[in-house]
Parts: structure tokens; C-alpha cells; sequence
């Protein structure tokens, strides 16, 4: 079987599924009104995005005012951790293997006064809970642990964190509140903010097959927070700015296929290919598995090899149609080697041969083969000639 593009890369962003675009297009040029007019163009789009609020309300079990409509997932953690610290005083709990956009907020937070605890994970991957707990005190404003790590797709103890928060919240005056960046998690794993005790949840659209430009995030609403742009009183007060109506359609369509039977399916077949990936890749000698083997979402594969360049076989990769990542899209541009990795105690030299794949629902087995044994073959070339041996 001849085998002519393969993508391994879904966490970096998706291909938007035809149904999704189906459902945008008409908003682009028929019923292109602002939602915000009151005229007859405005109020069908405005109808549109109520009925968009309340698709992805019912996917958080939340109330619609509850959801807050964004550009994407990095305005939305923006939003959150500088909307809480808006005075530049308390106390963040983060985590140091965070997405850059929440890390890069933490860090510019900390300059600015916050008082600011980055917790390492273990060496499997996964955020200990006692850590993040220990670690409150009586000017912490608000933890923020990721559900999902979008390098090595670990899955970390969010619900026990939350309802941990929750209990201690009981028997305080200033609350502590607790936000998780969902992005990488929103199709795989459950989303019942209830179930998470969260306050805040984010999410991004063009990483579960919608339109890139498009986020939102959950805010509960007994919750202080200032918002991070100023303008208009869209979206509750919360996020000045005319809605992109398309992208909310494309949102929330992309949230309604996650919901159906076929997407169940699809999770089965992307394990299935994505086991399959790691049995044979760990044949390989001098190859590892990064973060704990079952606690992690099903597309995701991370791999370090011994004597190995990441960048090096990337290319070498992309150059037989295959594409990979050697850590996040939003961190390719730093030739320093991955905050994850490091934060797991890997050493820098170590941390510069890995590899993530990150499958999708358009993936085959056959494409699993294919990547296999070209990437033997790309290895064993890399190690003959690498300086590390």
C-alpha cells in the first residue's frame, strides 16, 4: 500500500471535520449579522450562538451563562490567571510542566508580586495531590493544574484535587479557586465540571476537528473575576469584542460529535493504533516510554531515544511524509530542550531525543506501519552517525 502524507501531530491541531465546516458556512456570508445588532440579521445569529452556548453547557453540565466565548485556549488561561490576580497580590499553585501559555502568565505574574509555587510532577509523569494540597495557605487565590499534559498526555488527579479545594474551602474566608486547562482532555476523558469541583475549565476548538481562532471557558459563577479585555458588554461582562459567530457554530458542532456513538468508536481505534505504536517503537533499543503507561489520554505517545537528536528526526521523519512534534506547537520556536521533560527530572541531553505522536481519528493502522518501519530505519541511520555514542 502506497502511503503518501501521514499527520501524527492532532495535538497540535486537527484537520476540522466536514461536518463542522458544513455547519459554519452559512454564517459566513447568508447569516453573517452581528449577534450583538438587534435587527432581524443580528437576532438569528444571536439565536445561534445561544443555541451554541447551550450544546456546550450540556457537555460541562453547567449553566449557559457559565460559558465564556474566546479566540482560543490561550486567551482563556490568560483570562482566568490575570483576571484572578488583577491587583497583582496572593497566592497561584501551578504546576511546572504546564502549556506555555499558562506557565508564561505564572512567570509574568511573579514578577509583577504574585506569589507563585510551580510543582514538579513525578518522575511518571502525574502531579501528586498531597504536593498541590500542602502547599495552600491563607493568601492562595487559585491552583491551577492541567487535566491532560499536552506533550506526554499524562492525565492528573483534577477531581480529587478539585473536591480536596472544595472540603477546605468549607471552614474558609477567602476561598481558594481552581482552575484545570482542559484542552487536551476535552475529547478523551469526562467533562462534568461538577464532577471536577473546578471553578474554571478551558478549551480550544481547533484541537477536537473545529476551526482554529475559537475557545471558551467555564466560570462558575459564584466566582470573582476581572476581565481581560475592556470594550463592549459581550459575553456576561467577561470578554469585550464581537463574537465569531462561524466559530462558535464550528465549536459547538465539534462538541456535539464528541458526545456521539461514532466518536466512541473512534477513541477505540485511535488506542488500538496508538498500543500498537508503542509496542513496536519500544522494540527499539534504547528507547523509552515518557510518563506512566495508563494514566495518559489514548492518542498520545512520547518517546525518548538513547543517542538521538529530536530535531534530527523530525525532519528526517517529515521528509518520508511523516509529521510528528518534538514537544508543543506553541514552544517548536525554543532549541532548548522540553520544560516537561526537564520538570520530570530528565536530563537536558536526554530531553533532546525525544518524540510525541498524536494520533487522530483519520489515522489507520496501515499509517502506523508505515511510521514504524520508517522510523527504525531513520533511528539506526541517526545513532551511526550521532557524536553521543
Amino acid at each position: 500500500m502506497k502511503i503518501n502524507k501521514i499527520y501524527f501531530d492532532n495535538a497540535a491541531t486537527t484537520k476540522v471535520d466536514k461536518n463542522v465546516l458544513k455547519s459554519m458556512m452559512p454564517y459566513f456570508s447568508n447569516s453573517f449579522g452581528n449577534s450583538s445588532s438587534i435587527h432581524s440579521y443580528g437576532q438569528k445569529a444571536e439565536g445561534s450562538v445561544l443555541k451554541s452556548r447551550d450544546i456546550i453547557a450540556k457537555f460541562l453540565n453547567c449553566r449557559s451563562n457559565e460559558v465564556i466565548f474566546t479566540s482560543g485556549a490561550t486567551e482563556a488561561n490568560n483570562t482566568v490567571l490575570k483576571g484572578v490576580f488583577f491587583d497583582f497580590k496572593g497566592h497561584l499553585i501551578t504546576s511546572a510542566f504546564e502549556h506555555p501559555c499558562v506557565l508564561e502568565t505564572a512567570k509574568y505574574l511573579q514578577k509583577n508580586g504574585v506569589e507563585v509555587d510551580f510543582v514538579r510532577p513525578e518522575k511518571n509523569g502525574i502531579i501528586d495531590s498531597k504536593k498541590v494540597l500542602s502547599l495552600i495557605k491563607d493568601n492562595t487565590r487559585l491552583v491551577s493544574i492541567m487535566y491532560a499534559n499536552n506533550e506526554i498526555g499524562t492525565i492528573q488527579p483534577i477531581g480529587h484535587i478539585g473536591k480536596k479545594i472544595r472540603e477546605l474551602n468549607q471552614n474558609r474566608q477567602n476561598k481558594v479557586f481552581f482552575h484545570t486547562d482542559a484542552v487536551q482532555a476535552t475529547q478523551f476523558l469526562q467533562m462534568n465540571v461538577e464532577r471536577l469541583y473546578v471553578d474554571f475549565l478551558s478549551m480550544s476548538s481547533h484541537k477536537i476537528y473545529g476551526p482554529k481562532g475559537m475557545g471558551a471557558f467555564y466560570v462558575r459563577k459564584e466566582t470573582r473575576l476581572k476581565p481581560l479585555f475592556h470594550g463592549g458588554h459581550h459575553e456576561y461582562g467577561l470578554r469585550a469584542g464581537t463574537l465569531n459567530v462561524p466559530g462558535i457554530i464550528g465549536f459547538s458542532r465539534a462538541i456535539e460529535l464528541i458526545a456521539s456513538e461514532e466518536h466512541k468508536k473512534d477513541i477505540l481505534n485511535i488506542q488500538k493504533i496508538r498500543d500498537y505504536v508503542v509496542k513496536e517503537v519500544l522494540k527499539i533499543d534504547g528507547t523509552i516510554l515518557n510518563g506512566d503507561r495508563e494514566l495518559r489520554i489514548p492518542n498520545n505517545a512520547n518517546f525518548l531515544f538513547k543517542n538521538v537528536e529530536g530535531e534530527s528526526l523530525l525532519l528526517k521523519l517529515d521528509m518520508k511524509g511523516i509529521a510528528i512534534s518534538t514537544g508543543s506547537a506553541c514552544a517548536s520556536g525554543s532549541l532548548s530542550p522540553s520544560h516537561v521533560l526537564l520538570s520530570m527530572g530528565i536530563k537536558p541531553e536526554s530531553a533532546h531525543g525525544s518524540m510525541r505522536i498524536s494520533l487522530g481519528k483519520y489515522n489507520t493502522i496501515d499509517e502506523a506501519k508505515y511510521f514504524v518501519k520508517e522510523l527504525k530505519k531513520i533511528v539506526k541511520e541517526l545513532r551511526k552517525y550521532s557524536p553521543l555514542k
